[in-house]
């Protein structure tokens, strides 16, 4: 195989209204015949058909490594390296989950294996899978977060984001940026969609309480 080409692409900056931007850009629904084709020939090893997957789906993960490393040349070259694994495992997919889910899987384990590389102080993504007792639910997991919805400033509120612990940061991306569904990130992440609604919760606190903290400073003379 050639190697795998460099998105060129953005993605689609966060808004403040409900999920935070680019779930648009989510396919809800079921894989057409032509789309299942194609994943069938690129698993028996057509490139046409691997490059035809690329394109469809390069955007939405370089979105999610750009969000979880905060670099576009490092986004690319993980983007890449997800891509290749991809070319290395697609004939292991067996339809299990969907597979946009599967493939965010694989990208996933990319980053947090280059996170956990550059040993950042960070909460890792299984320290913030662990239940925390002594933080019981205040209000529903998983529902609409009124406190980050309305007129928010798009860079306060992508530096909220990025300062995020990687734990949280990975579930915040994946259900309000990306929109994923509880049950689609609990099987990416191998974790239950109670912890996974948990996590979304503790990450829109930390958001909320860091928007808070920045309208204060703003509001210094």
């Amino acid at each position: 195989m050639s190697d795998v080409p460099t998105p060129t692409q953005t993605p689609q900056r966060s808004s403040a209204n409900g999920r935070v931007g680019a779930a648009a850009g989510k396919q809800t629904q079921p894989p057409n015949a032509a789309d299942a084709e194609m994943l069938a020939r690129a698993q028996a090893g057509d490139h046409v058909a691997f490059a035809q997957l690329y394109a469809l789906h390069k955007r939405r993960i370089y979105s999610l490594c750009l969000r979880m490393v905060g670099n576009v040349a490092e986004a690319e070259d993980l983007t890449q390296e997800a891509f290749l694994q991809l070319h290395r495992k697609i004939a292991t997919f067996r339809g299990d989950s969907a597979f946009s889910t599967w493939l965010h899987r694989l990208a996933i384990n990319v980053v947090l294996m280059q996170l956990r590389k550059k040993g950042l102080s960070l909460i890792s993504l299984d320290e913030a899978m662990e239940p925390n007792p002594e933080e019981g639910p205040s209000r529903s997991f998983g529902a609409p977060d009124l406190q980050l919805t309305g007129t928010i400033d798009r860079l306060v509120l992508e530096h909220a984001i990025a300062d995020l612990p990687a734990g949280y940061r990975l579930i915040f991306i994946l259900h309000d940026v990306e929109g994923f569904e509880h049950n689609e990130i609990a099987s990416m992440l191998d974790c239950s969609i109670g912890n996974s609604k948990s996590q979304l919760h503790k990450a829109r606190l930390k958001l909320r309480d860091a928007l808070r903290n920045q309208n204060r400073q703003e509001a210094r003379p």
